[in-house]
């Protein structure tokens, strides 16, 4: 465990040395999706399945799919990028848990820093699909909010995939935020709610559609049919 009381100048270097690794790596990526969700949920469990279609639907888009590297949520996302024409992106994270990289990444990074892979996630990103998870996709999730909320960077679409799980916060936002005035009912366009694969591909290829004059050339794996490439 580091020292933060007696390391602080070798943090420094650190945290330049994950920047700049992060940059070059991802610098060239194209357009990507990021997917985040719990990594309790296992293989034949709905989200996991449904998490592995998105994405290789989205692949087959031409968008890199990016997730948290570890298991999950995380590995179905990747692990249908990989079934796809896209690149499978993992930003792993060093945590005392010890997450082990699941095997679906063709692009893979290390963080010792929670803030810069954040900073990775939603860069590189075109979209979020925030599928059911616990605290650390919550504060992915509200972390997107606040920043398009408060115009610190430009709108993109915030999915949240599962209604049956998400329902319930967004009705106590409603009852209890928009009651007690801490945010206003037009925050609500601010993100989608959908139950179904094709509703996600839909919105994203339209957001991509309408902004892609703004956005990079697409890149994806050269793969024979890639209308991409």
């Amino acid at each position: 465990m580091e020292d933060l009381k007696t390391s602080e100048t070798w943090r420094v270097f650190r945290i330049q040395s994950e920047l700049v690794e992060g940059f070059e790596t991802l610098n060239d990526l194209g357009p990507a999706v990021t997917i985040f969700g719990s990594a309790r949920l296992k293989p034949g469990n709905k989200y996991y399945d449904d998490a592995v279609t998105v994405a290789r639907k989205l692949a087959d888009d031409g968008f890199a799919i990016i997730t948290g590297g570890g298991p999950g949520i995380m590995e179905g996302a990747n692990k249908g990028a990989k079934k796809g024409k896209a690149h499978s992106v993992g930003l792993n994270i060093e945590i005392p848990s010890e997450q082990v990289p699941n095997k679906y990444q063709d692009v893979s990074l290390s963080f010792r820093y929670f803030f810069i892979r954040k900073l990775m996630f939603i860069k590189y990103a075109i979209a979020y699909i925030i599928f059911p998870g616990g605290f650390g996709t919550m504060d992915e999730l509200f972390e997107a909010l606040t920043l398009v909320q408060t115009k610190r960077i430009k709108s993109f679409p915030i999915i949240l995939y599962g209604s049956e799980y998400w329902e319930g916060l967004i009705d106590w936002m409603k009852k209890t935020l928009i009651a007690q005035g801490t945010i206003e009912r037009e925050d609500f366009a601010l993100f989608s709610l959908v139950d179904k694969p094709e509703e996600v591909r839909f919105l994203i290829n339209e957001h991509f559609r309408v902004f892609a004059d703004i956005r990079p050339k697409m890149k994806t794996k050269k793969r024979p049919g890639n209308r991409y490439v």
